[in-house]
């Protein structure tokens, strides 16, 4: 039953397994989705996906197998646009208040408005704002947005007062997914993994210590011994190194999400970030720009940050062969006698954590990308999406 649902899903990278599946085939059968594709939709949900970052997925594997029966209820791009008020939201909010002071004790029959609303779609052929009646904008219909009705359909614009039965045109899950390429937000949640408490730092003994408290109370009879401790600091140390131009151009907006997540991290014991073009070469960038002089020296780098900094290199390892083996490879500053390779061993010999992040990182082997499959031989390298970023924070945290 429903095999075509089950292949989609499996297509849309849902890994659906056969006892799951009977589950679901279970559940039906116990007639817990009635006759309602909306119960249909979240008992297949709760049964078939594990994680919320694979709910976009699920939703566009039901949309695909399942249009047909909700087409009535389709929401064109011409009524979105019809309904785009944006520029009118606050206007909309006050006459929505003293609406909604009206209405508070009113009771509303779901399904009349569900039925109104399909009802709407079919007749309406133009635009209304203001009204009682047409689907709308800062009105007193039960759909649209901006209005003042308490419980309806919301179709396009903004949530105002999270009373809307549903939420027609948006794919709400799709900021969900760990294959996706991330934000600012992203980046802080992945950076929280980085944390390592410690009370041994040269601070003061600032922080009650409650259980020592109550042991040395306990031990003295009931009277009260306070005892203070040094609070417990995050002792990790970061180091950011980012290639910047060229072909990472793309990703600058990325790059500068990435050094404002770092920065806004301020539980760190120390953070450094410097740039490179290309590749790791004798000279460190102070600056995006990567301008000559501009630079510190990598070996005054080693001197400066002691092994015990854990690195993240970002930069998506496109360049020639002869920028990584050559020792004249770096057209914009100098070599120091090495080749780009043999400086990034001294950084691997030096740092004891080090993982590197790639924007377009190909899948396995690449022998086409000759120096990106030479770096992923000495470092370990994750494509720069959520689950990639995830699973580099936790590499940098073991001890392995």
């Amino acid at each position: 039953m429903f095999s075509k649902f089950f292949w989609t899903l499996r297509e849309k990278g849902l890994h659906v397994t056969l006892g799951e599946w009977l589950d679901f085939q279970k559940t039906l059968d116990m007639g817990l989705c009635e006759s309602s594709l909306t119960r249909f939709y979240y008992v297949a949900r709760m049964v078939l996906v594990k994680s919320e970052t694979d709910f976009d997925k699920f939703d566009m594997a039901f949309e695909e197998c399942f249009k047909a029966a909700e087409h009535e209820t389709e929401v064109g791009s011409q009524m979105l646009r019809w309904l785009d008020k944006s520029d009118m939201l606050e206007l909309a909010h006050e006459e929505a208040r003293a609406h909604l002071n009206q209405m508070e004790d009113l009771q509303i029959d779901k399904d009349d408005v569900e039925e109104k609303f399909k009802q709407r779609l079919k007749d309406q052929n133009e635009e209304h704002n203001g009204g009682s009646f047409w689907i709308g904008t800062m009105g007193k219909t039960s759909f649209g947005n901006m209005g003042g009705n308490v419980g309806g359909v919301r179709v396009g614009g903004q949530t105002g007062y999270q009373s809307a039965f549903s939420v027609v045109g948006a794919r709400k899950y799709r900021d969900f997914r760990d294959d996706r390429v991330i934000d600012n937000r992203q980046f802080q949640m992945a950076f929280r993994k980085l944390r390592q408490f410690s009370s041994r730092l040269d601070i003061p003994e600032s922080e009650l210590d409650i259980d020592g408290t109550i042991n040395k109370t306990c031990n003295n009879g009931g009277c009260l011994q306070i005892v203070m401790q040094k609070p417990r600091k995050n002792a990790v140390k970061l180091l950011l190194l980012m290639d910047s131009g060229g072909t990472m151009i793309p990703y600058s907006t990325l790059l500068n999400d990435l050094f404002q997540a770092v920065n806004k991290s301020n539980h760190y014991k120390d953070v450094q970030a410097y740039y490179f073009h290309n590749c790791i070469y004798s000279k460190l960038y102070k600056t995006p720009e990567c301008e000559n002089g501009d630079w510190v020296d990598t070996e005054w780098m080693f001197r400066k940050l002691d092994s015990d900094y854990k690195v993240i290199i970002v930069g998506d390892a496109a360049m020639a062969p002869e920028e990584l083996y050559s020792d004249t490879g770096n057209y914009r500053g100098p070599n120091g006698g090495l080749s780009g390779y043999e400086w990034l061993k001294l950084v691997k010999n030096h740092y004891k954590r080090v993982v590197w992040l790639n924007p377009k990182m190909a899948p396995g082997r690449a022998p086409w990308r000759e120096a990106e499959t030479a770096i992923k031989e000495m470092f370990p390298m994750y494509k720069l999406t959520v689950d990639g970023l995830n699973r580099a924070m936790v590499k940098l945290m073991t001890n392995r």
